[in-house]
C-alpha cells in the first residue's frame, strides 16, 4: 500500500506534517509513503525514515494547468499510489486529486474547519479549535490509518549541520537566544521598538547572544535591526535550512511571532516564547509541544476583538493595534523569567 501525501506550502504548515508522518511510519512500518512538497523543505523530512519525496515546481515545470498534468505524469512515472492524502486542499491539490480520483484512486481530504474559524474571528465563539496537526491526523484516520502524533524532538538536523553550527556558535557559557522579529503579515508583528526594549531587559540580566532568523526577503530589515541590538547575529544568508534547524535545536530559547520559525524551533525541541496579536492559538496554530503559558497575548476576554484574523491578513479594525501595543516588554520578560534561563 502506497499513500501519496500532498502539502506543498506554507513552510510552517509543511513542518507540522512531521509529527504525523513519524507517527504513521512508526505504527504502520510496511506502509509506503510519497510526500509531494517543495525541494527547499526537504530538511524537514530527513529524520522521517522510509518516506519518498517528490518535489513540486510550480514556478516552472509544474506551472499552470499543463504543469498539473505534468506533475501527475511525474508521479505516475515513479509511483502508483493506492490512496491520496490531501493535507492542503487548495486549487492545485484539488485538481491533482480529481485526476487521480477519476482513475479510481481513493482520496482523503483535510477539513480545515473554515466555518469554525469564521465564527472564531467573528466573535461568536471563543473556543479552542483543533490544532493543524490533529486535523492532519484526521485525514489519515479517514484513509484507515489512525495515529496519535509524536511529541518528542521531531526534526533532527543532520550531523554535518550540527557540526557547522557548533563552529558558528563557539564555546563558552553564553546563553544563545533565537529571535524571529518579523512575520508575513503586519497583524502578527510586535512593534520593533518593543522587541528591542525586551532584548535590552534580557541583556541586562543574562550574558547572551541573539540569533536573528527570517527569510531573505527580510534581510534589509534584519540588517537594520541588528545594528540596534548589541550581541546579535543575522542567520539569513549565513546558514541553509538544515543548518538553521540545527542552530534552533541548540538554542536555550526562541522568541518569535506567530510564524514558521515558531513552528520549526518547537519541532526541534527548543522552548519557544511566541507573541500573538491579531491571530491566536485558539485557531489551532500554536507551537507544538509548548506550554500554553509560553504563548503571550492579550486575553480574548480583555480584548474581545481578538482574534480578528486567522492567518494575519487585513488591517486593525480598531485602528490602534491594541493587541500588540498593549503587550509590554516587561510583561513578555516576566514570562521568559518563568522559563528559568
Amino acid at each position: 500500500m502506497r499513500l501519496l501525501v500532498i502539502r506543498t506550502s506554507a513552510m510552517g504548515d509543511v513542518a507540522l506534517t512531521i509529527p504525523v508522518l513519524k507517527a504513521v511510519r512508526k505504527k504502520y512500518p510496511s506502509l509506503q509513503i510519497t510526500m509531494v512538497t517543495r525541494k527547499s523543505f526537504s530538511p524537514f523530512f530527513s529524520s522521517v525514515e522510509g518516506i519518498d519525496l517528490l518535489f513540486s515546481d510550480f514556478r516552472q515545470r509544474h506551472k499552470g494547468l499543463a504543469g498539473i498534468f505534468r506533475l501527475l505524469r511525474d508521479i505516475k512515472d515513479r509511483y502508483e499510489p493506492d490512496h491520496i492524502i490531501d493535507l492542503h486542499d487548495v486549487l492545485r491539490s484539488k485538481l491533482l486529486r480529481f485526476l487521480f480520483r477519476i482513475t479510481g484512486v481513493p482520496v482523503s481530504v483535510i477539513d480545515k474547519g473554515r466555518s469554525e474559524k469564521r465564527a472564531l474571528t467573528g466573535g461568536k465563539e471563543k473556543k479552542q479549535l483543533k490544532h493543524s496537526i490533529e486535523r492532519y491526523c484526521d485525514v489519515f484516520a479517514k484513509a484507515g490509518y489512525p495515529v496519535t502524533p509524536e511529541r518528542d524532538q521531531l526534526i533532527i538536523p543532520s550531523a554535518n549541520a550540527l557540526k557547522r553550527v557548533s563552529e558558528v556558535m563557539g564555546t563558552g557559557d553564553t546563553i544563545h537566544i533565537g529571535l524571529a522579529p518579523y512575520a508575513k503579515h503586519k497583524l502578527k508583528m510586535w512593534p520593533e521598538e518593543k522587541m528591542i526594549a525586551l532584548l535590552k531587559l534580557i541583556s541586562e540580566k543574562y550574558k547572551c547572544r541573539f540569533w536573528l532568523f527570517g527569510g531573505m526577503e527580510e534581510k534589509d530589515r534584519l540588517d537594520a535591526f541588528c545594528l540596534k541590538v548589541p550581541g546579535s547575529t543575522i542567520v539569513a544568508g549565513m546558514l541553509n535550512l538544515d543548518e538553521e534547524l540545527a542552530l534552533m535545536s541548540r538554542l536555550r530559547l526562541m522568541i518569535a511571532m506567530d510564524s514558521s520559525n515558531m513552528h520549526m524551533a518547537a519541532l526541534t525541541g527548543t522552548r519557544v516564547i511566541s507573541i500573538w496579536g491579531g491571530t491566536d492559538p485558539l485557531a489551532g496554530f500554536g507551537a507544538w509541544m509548548q506550554d500554553d503559558a509560553f504563548s503571550v497575548r492579550i486575553p480574548v476576554e480583555v480584548l474581545t476583538c481578538r482574534p480578528c484574523t486567522i492567518y494575519g491578513k487585513g488591517e486593525c479594525k480598531r485602528g490602534d493595534f491594541a493587541c500588540m501595543n498593549w503587550l509590554t516588554p516587561e510583561a513578555v520578560f516576566e514570562r521568559i523569567e518563568k522559563i528559568n534561563l
